[in-house]
């Protein structure tokens, strides 16, 4: 089953039991998938299908930070419930250790010396590492390897 078709089942789930805010997540986070494929033109696989999660988880946790600021916790914890809805779709995430692990696996397969081998690596680790792990972690792991 596709993450996509898992997605959807669960929203017909929620429906039936009349888990309103877990309907109106799963319904926001098919939008966008929608929204994407539309855009595109084409039908997004599992990889596209988490991208399009994680910006929503994203923008949710920005949302958050917003919220707090501003002395709304009401809205703060209606985003932060729905992150955790969204996070259920997510891939499990790595560990530091096995993602440093990746980027030096990577280091050794592609022979990168230098800062401007970066692009390179990143050009290889990113499918690899694509909604197991955060990338801005991965470059700031690339960056010291290719550093030092």
């Amino acid at each position: 089953m596709t993450l996509k078709a898992r997605i959807t089942e669960d929203m017909k789930t929620a429906m039936k039991a009349k888990e309103t805010a877990r309907l109106a997540a799963i319904r926001l986070l098919l939008a966008a998938i929608k929204q994407k494929e539309v855009d595109e033109r084409c039908e997004l696989d599992d990889n596209a299908t988490v991208a399009v999660i994680e910006k929503l988880v994203k923008q949710r946790k920005d949302s958050v930070t917003q919220y707090q600021a501003a002395g709304r916790q009401d809205l703060a914890d209606a985003e932060q419930a729905e992150i955790t809805i969204l996070g259920a779709y997510l891939p499990e995430k790595m560990g530091s250790a096995e993602v440093a692990a990746a980027v030096a696996a990577a280091v050794a397969e592609t022979g990168a010396a230098g800062p401007a081998d970066m692009g390179k690596l990143m050009a290889v680790l990113k499918p690899r590492l694509a909604g197991k792990a955060d990338m801005a972690e991965v470059s700031r792991l690339v960056k010291a390897a290719l550093a030092g």
